[in-house]
Order: structure tokens, then C-alpha cells, then sequence
């Protein structure tokens, strides 16, 4: 996080780095639960997320 949003006052700007954080876990777990991906941008390629976990739990 950026030091000037680390200086803000505004409360919903502190916030809002764990807000997105919350939502990016529920994505992830609704794509698991729903056999749905779930995209990211990963060292400059697309990942999908849910089929990551597979992979490292043995699960495909």
C-alpha cells in the first residue's frame, strides 16, 4: 500500500485494502464451491484460481 493511503484520514480509505481482500477470498471460494474460474493477472500471465488449487491439492 501506497504511503500516502497509509497517511490518509479517511476511514473508508484505510479500509479499504482489507475490504478487497475480504471479497478477493469470498471469489475464490465461491469459484470453488460453483466449479466456476476465477481470473487473475499473475506475474503478467492469466491464472485461474480455482484450477491452481486443484492442482496443488491433487484434486483435477
Amino acid at each position: 500500500m501506497s504511503r500516502q493511503l497509509l497517511q490518509s484520514r479517511d476511514p473508508d480509505i484505510l479500509a479499504a485494502g482489507a475490504a478487497l481482500r475480504r471479497a478477493a477470498r469470498r471469489a475464490r471460494e465461491l469459484g470453488r464451491r460453483t466449479d466456476t474460474p476465477v481470473y487473475v493477472l499473475k506475474r503478467g500471465r492469466i491464472v485461474d484460481l480455482t484450477q491452481e488449487g486443484k492442482k496443488r491439492t491433487g484434486l483435477q
